[in-house]
């Protein structure tokens, strides 16, 4: 099975405009999460919808294509892309990249792409315990919930489980608590299908569309990594990745 990584990427944000053309410490944000990336897969595109991020992709040999700007969501551009990438590199595993991670470790997408070489495996994704100094409270990432064959039940942004009869500070010695890692893993008829479906009442409820794929009764993989990674979603974020780069 072949894999490439698609790296959606958008200038518009109502929180951090332009945030993938920022500079950290000589590179933008795109290039380095393009390069951490490629370090692992050996096929990677940045899908946009902003002349100005081709440009920079462009400016480093990278590869990108443009995609439409009515995208919901980056599953959806992922796909729109796929289709565009197929007529150059054929491929049957789609690696769904966040943009806004510059601190992306390359060995936790090998073990993504890896989940694939087991029988029946369509749509997986990444999770990595709780850090020993993380407050374990509602609204703080998004939690996981998996069966004994490491496919995930369910995913919220509560805490779950709820430990009925213990007070909520002493939850983690009774349960191992796992957050997900948002990087995302399907074949392309998975994707396919994810893309065709309407959005489910859970994904609404709880704002996370991986829900919809287990509404409607599928499976998705899960593999456990370390994850020291940083989301960059404010400018505060940003000074602490760049603080990373310079000691």
């Amino acid at each position: 099975m072949k894999a490439v990584g698609i790296i959606p990427a958008r200038y518009g944000s109502t929180r951090f405009e332009g945030k993938p053309l920022v500079d950290i410490c000589g590179k933008s944000m795109i290039r380095r999460v393009y390069e951490q990336a490629s370090q692992a897969i050996d096929v990677v595109y940045v899908a946009t919808d902003d002349q100005r991020i081709v440009d920079e992709v462009l400016s480093f040999n990278g590869k990108v294509v443009m995609t439409s700007i009515d995208h919901e969501t980056g599953s959806n551009r992922c796909l729109e892309a796929s289709e565009m990438i197929q007529k150059e590199f054929d491929h049957d595993i789609i690696i769904n990249i966040q943009g806004d991670e510059p601190l992306l470790e390359p060995e936790n997408l090998k073990t993504l792409v890896g989940l694939f070489q087991e029988i029946d495996v369509d749509f997986a994704t990444l999770i990595r315990k709780m850090h020993s100094d993380e407050p374990l409270k509602s609204g703080n990432g998004v939690y996981v919930t998996m069966n004994e064959r490491n496919e995930a039940m369910y995913f919220s942004r509560s805490v779950i489980p709820f430990i009925r009869d213990f007070a909520q500070e002493d939850w983690e010695a009774q349960h191992r608590y796992y957050k997900h890692i948002g990087v995302y893993g399907y074949t392309t008829t998975a994707l396919e299908r994810f893309s065709s479906m309407s959005k489910s009442n859970l994904e609404i409820a709880e704002n996370l569309e991986q829900l919809r794929w287990i509404e409607n009764g599928g499976k998705i993989k899960l593999a456990e990594v370390e994850d020291n990674g940083m989301a960059v979603d404010t400018r505060e974020d940003l000074e602490k990745v760049i603080k990373h780069f310079t000691g």
